[in-house]
């Protein structure tokens, strides 16, 4: 038996109309489907010469309350949940004058647009949240054995391919792909409200937490990978709203081959770290943690810096920088021997684009706009099997208020500027992390290690000769003074530490002993 089913009567009523008039022309003249509609949309059809029903004349009920109820009405979910082989449900359409509805084209009113907007008010969020879209997009798609329902502009040139290609009829297989998005689409928009709701009560309530009951996780693909972490690995990105701070997520490509998970894992983490200064600043990232890093008077030198702290390391990796790129960074950056992956930046001159699209092929040039500021709404999650783990990003910047020299010499100037900068980037190099760095300059970092000591020796033998005077940071408390010690006969001066260990005495002693400068900060930056 087939599954087509002819397309008699649509009911269309969208708020973008984007290539609607289009497709609903295409529906009357090719295929004489009626078409039912409310309010702007049937003004809009009008204006197209069409001829329209409006869901009033079905119904028998006008348009009421500010238009919060016209479809709400069992003519239109009748016509659309109707299983129209079961003798009952025939009979109850006819006795109560009920027709079928095959094709449902719907969007619902932009609530996400209207958020996202400076000074919304609540009442103005609220009268944009859709009621009677979703109820019949949720209808048409539970009865996907006999009616289509498309809720994006995007569909409309594969719907008319099919009908064209079925004498009018929609398939099975296209109706229960079209339920699937369906559901989707209206899950995204529940979850879109869900969280604006839970970021209103999070406001009136001073102990609110931003880590509700019920978490709603709603994502659309922005665009398919070459793979994931591996050829083996499909990979997709997948995004939600527009966050209120530069993200990777959503610049703007200017150059290069497609983007990959890794080049979009490491740009992240790249863009995260410039976002800590205030100077202008470069991070070279490889596999997340960064092998480079400066800030200085100029983005150039801030570069030149990055670039000269681990050059090794520094082959394919992820740049990111805190300015707009002008011509002096560009040929700063052209100017190094090694291949880069993707450089990551608020935006580009126009002689500095061109110099860096002559330079490299491939190479990804993303614009992020303004790296100032920090979406506090945005969470961190990290997928386990059967969960997710969540919890807020670790946004805390130096708090020299709650810092404590508990060594006997205090910090010259100079090695407190450069503790500084260590302590911002060492909260971005993967635990256990040791970072060394001088002149605001990284020198070396031990990332990702078991155990503390052996981040230090990583650490020392990336710095080399150049750790004579430097400062070091651990993203957590040393437990012993065996990785203060390797640091300490290295040459470093200066250590910043959150403090906290049992051991904190042995360690207070083994630098005093040295006239070694050390800083508690009470506070840990593990990053796993």
């Amino acid at each position: 038996m087939s599954d087509l089913v002819p397309i008699k009567r649509a009911l269309i009523s969208v708020f973008d109309k984007t290539g609607l008039a289009d497709f609903a022309n295409a529906l009357h003249t090719d295929f004489s489907v009626e078409l039912i509609s409310t309010g702007g949309t049937a003004r809009f059809l009008r204006d197209q010469g069409l001829p329209v029903i409006d869901v009033s004349e079905v119904t028998g009920f006008p348009e009421m309350m500010d238009g919060r109820v016209k479809t709400l009405h069992p003519k239109i979910h009748g016509g659309l949940l109707a299983i129209r082989d079961n003798a009952e449900h025939r009979a109850a359409m006819e006795k109560h004058a009920i027709d079928a509805i095959d094709l449902v084209c719907i969007n619902l009113y932009p609530f996400e647009k209207t958020v996202s907007k400076p000074n919304v008010t609540f009442e103005e969020a609220i009268e944009n949240i859709d009621i009677g879209g979703p109820s019949m997009v949720r209808s048409a798609a539970k009865n996907n054995r006999f009616v289509l329902v498309l809720t994006s502009v995007d569909r409309y040139a594969e719907v008319l391919a099919e009908l064209r290609q079925n004498q009018g009829c929609s398939s099975g297989e296209l109706r229960l792909k079209q339920a699937q998005r369906a559901f989707s689409h209206t899950a995204a928009y529940d979850g879109k409200i869900a969280d604006y709701l839970a970021g209103v009560v999070q406001g009136k309530k001073e102990d609110a937490t931003p880590l509700p009951p019920n978490l709603a996780i709603s994502l659309r693909k922005a665009a398919d990978l070459r793979y994931g972490e591996n050829p083996h690995q499909k990979g997709a990105l997948y995004v939600n709203r527009q966050p209120d701070e530069a993200s990777v997520a959503f610049a703007k490509q200017h150059h290069g081959k497609e983007l990959s998970y890794i080049n979009l894992l490491d740009a992240d983490g790249a863009l995260a770290a410039v976002k800590e200064f205030a100077d202008p600043a470069a991070c070279i990232v490889k596999h997340t943690t960064p092998c480079g890093c400066a800030e200085a008077a100029d983005l150039a030198t801030a570069f030149r810096r990055a670039f000269e702290g681990d050059p090794l390391a520094a082959f394919g990796g992820i740049v990111a920088l805190n300015r707009t790129v002008d011509l002096k960074a560009a040929q700063a950056i052209t100017s190094i021997d090694k291949l880069l992956e993707v450089i990551v930046a608020p935006g580009y001159d126009a002689d500095a684009l061109d110099l860096l699209r002559t330079r490299w092929k491939n190479v990804r040039l993303l614009e992020v706009g303004p790296t100032k500021g920090f979406d506090h709404t945005q969470l961190h999650m990290h997928k386990i099997v059967g969960g997710y783990l969540v919890q807020e990003r670790d946004l805390i910047a130096i708090d020299e208020a709650n810092w404590k020299v508990a060594s006997n010499r205090q910090p010259t100037a100079k090695e407190m500027a450069d503790l500084k900068f260590a302590w911002l980037v060492c909260k971005h190099v993967k635990s256990n992390a040791i970072v060394v760095a001088r002149d605001g300059m990284l020198l070396g970092a031990g990332a990702g290690q078991m155990d503390r000591p052996a981040a230090a020796k990583l650490a020392i033998a990336k710095a080399g000769d150049r750790v004579k005077g430097s400062v070091a940071a651990s993203d957590a408390f040393f437990p012993f003074p065996d990785a203060p010690q390797l640091l300490i006969d290295a040459g470093v001066t200066a250590i910043i530490q959150p403090g906290g260990s049992l051991q904190d005495k042995l360690t207070i002693d083994l630098v005093n002993k040295t006239a070694t400068a050390m800083v508690f900060t009470g506070q840990r930056h593990f990053k796993h």
